[in-house]
């Protein structure tokens, strides 16, 4: 099934959850097989929650397994909705741009027609210097999220990217408690963002909606820790656009309480803070593009038991 883009006449948490998580099985903790993540992305797609799916994340390293274990999944009818594709870098920036160019190049069918394609690279700066070498390896029209190291101040970074145009990624979390951000650098992060007019995609630690207590992988015996929801940060980034005090997003991003969250066909409500349509498509728009999770069930099964449709 095609994921569409939402019309601002859709319900509001359409508008919100469109395509919002990026398919990311092949990661920890899942650490799936190419053959298994495929297949389930195939299945999602064609499900009842496949408007929520965004791209499927693959390392360069396995573009071409990728090829070989989605090609009989793949759409062939014309004007079909190609799968996309969001690739990790390798840190070869120019051998990552020339394996994206030839799988996009076997999966061409006519100038404007295609059955996959790599639009996207995910890749990592460690100094803000990095991102101009970074951002000259590949085409204007990729999607470029450069991963940012938490320092103290991400503002060379995020200034340098929106000199050349390109986009950031936040590290929300991980598979051992340690890798989780604090409140105040999140927020500090977003707050660059949106000043510097800086989209981002958020990444790790997401499976749930709101903030709370979670095994921290899918072993028995895992360890729990804190973890962040998406919906705290997608909203979070929605206050930060109405200009909302730190202090209330920092807060925010840590409710755990469901009770605060208010689906309603036209707006979505965090206590009293409302987001209309329109500040909610501003939002993926313009400012928290998408997240990667390699649970897609996760983030389906619980917002829809929130009431959000």
């Amino acid at each position: 099934m095609p994921v569409r883009v939402p019309l601002v006449t859709d319900p509001a948490a359409r508008v919100l959850l469109d395509g919002i998580v990026d398919y990311a099985g092949l990661f920890p903790p899942a650490s799936l097989s190419v053959a298994e993540a495929v297949r389930l992305y195939a299945r999602y797609r064609g499900g009842e929650a496949g408007w929520m799916l965004g791209r499927f994340v693959c390392p360069v390293a396995s573009l071409d397994d990728f090829a070989r274990e989605a090609e009989p999944l793949l759409p062939r009818d014309a004007g079909a909705i190609p799968w996309r594709i969001s690739a990790i870098g390798s840190g070869n920036h120019e051998a990552d741009a020339i394996a994206i160019t030839a799988l996009n190049d076997a999966h061409r069918w006519t100038w404007d027609e295609c059955s996959a394609i790599v639009d996207t690279i995910e890749t990592r700066a460690t100094t803000p210097a990095d991102i101009a070498s970074i951002h000259e390896a590949f085409e204007s029209d990729t999607q470029v999220f450069v991963e940012i190291p938490w320092v103290d101040d991400v503002t060379p970074f995020i200034a340098e990217l929106a000199r050349v145009g390109r986009r950031a990624k936040m590290r929300t979390g991980g598979i051992t408690a340690d890798a989780f951000p604090s409140p105040s650098a999140m927020v500090s992060f977003i707050d660059c963002c949106v000043l510097h007019g800086v989209a981002f995609k958020a990444t790790a630690g997401l499976h749930h909606p709101l903030h709370g207590t979670y095994p921290l992988t899918y072993a028995p015996d895992a360890p729990q820790g804190s973890m962040y929801g998406y919906l705290n940060v997608f909203l979070v980034a929605a206050m930060t656009a109405q200009g909302l005090d730190r202090h209330v997003r920092e807060r925010a991003l840590q409710s755990s309480d469901d009770s605060q969250v208010v689906f309603a066909d036209d707006s979505i409500a965090w206590q009293n803070v409302r987001f209309d349509r329109t500040e909610l498509a501003h939002v993926r728009e313009r400012i928290a593009m998408s997240f990667g999770s390699c649970s897609f069930t996760e983030p389906v099964n619980e917002v829809r038991a929130l009431g959000a449709w």
